[in-house]
């Protein structure tokens, strides 16, 4: 009986002394992963990022006023460039491009496109360097219509002097129907001044002078007539003059 205990505590004691080591011993070191763990995703917010409109015309010109709201890597760094377009269908396919313009450093202005073609529609389509915005596709906006031309101004210098001349500008109506008031505009080149003036009102004391029609002389008949003269103070005199003549 003695021994049968014996052997029965022999056992358990080695039972508990390999368990006591599973325990105590030190734990294998944890496999390395090839796998590096991810990194959060960007998620750019629900906005566009740049937007604008048209927001002024000339015969020649339209501007367009944007604001670039979100920065990269979810929207664009100024300068921008504004392209035009004379169809939708080739803006939404960046094709046939007609004009564009480049803004300045400001996130949020305006951008001034030229030379377009008077009364004619257009559409606009913003990029940033290489990239272009695939979202908006702004239009249209139109060129102003390019007014009739009803009157021609000529002038010619009648006599001139160190320090001075004399010029006649001759206002022709060019339309069909009576011309009831105009208007003879241009710029000097240098230091000209006018003294004196006859048959027309001078407005205007810096290099663009604009003349009006007088009380008396602003009807003109289809084809008709009248002449404006001016006593004018320059120290050099210019070879010669070019008006414009509008109503």
């Amino acid at each position: 009986m003695l021994r049968t205990l014996g052997v029965a505590l022999a056992t358990t004691t080695m039972a508990l002394a390999g368990w006591a080591g599973t325990v105590t011993g030190n734990p294998a070191p944890p496999a390395l992963s090839a796998t590096p763990t991810p990194g959060p995703t960007l998620t750019c917010p629900p906005a566009l990022p740049i937007s604008g409109q048209f927001s002024g015309a000339t015969v020649t010109s339209l501007t367009i006023t944007y604001s670039m709201i979100l920065t990269p890597p979810c929207g664009y760094d100024p300068p921008i460039t504004v392209t035009l377009f004379t169809g939708r269908e080739d803006a939404a396919g960046w094709q046939d491009p007609v004009a564009s313009a480049v803004s300045g450093p400001q996130r949020q202005g305006t951008v001034t496109v030229g030379g377009l073609t008077p009364d004619t529609a257009y559409w606009f389509r913003f990029s940033a360097g290489e990239t272009r915005d695939p979202y908006v596709v702004g239009g249209p906006g139109r060129t102003l219509s390019a007014a009739p031309v009803v009157c021609r101004a000529t002038a010619t210098i009648d006599s001139r002097w160190s320090g001075g001349f004399v010029a006649t500008v001759t206002v022709r109506n060019t339309a069909q129907e009576p011309l009831d008031g105009w208007e003879v505009t241009w710029r000097w080149s240098g230091d000209e001044r006018i003294q004196s003036i006859w048959g027309g009102v001078v407005s205007g004391t810096g290099v663009d002078v604009t003349v009006r029609n007088a009380s008396w002389n602003g009807t003109l008949a289809p084809g008709g007539v009248t002449t404006f003269g001016m006593l004018v103070s320059a120290s050099v005199t210019p070879d010669g003059l070019t008006p414009t003549c509008g109503p």
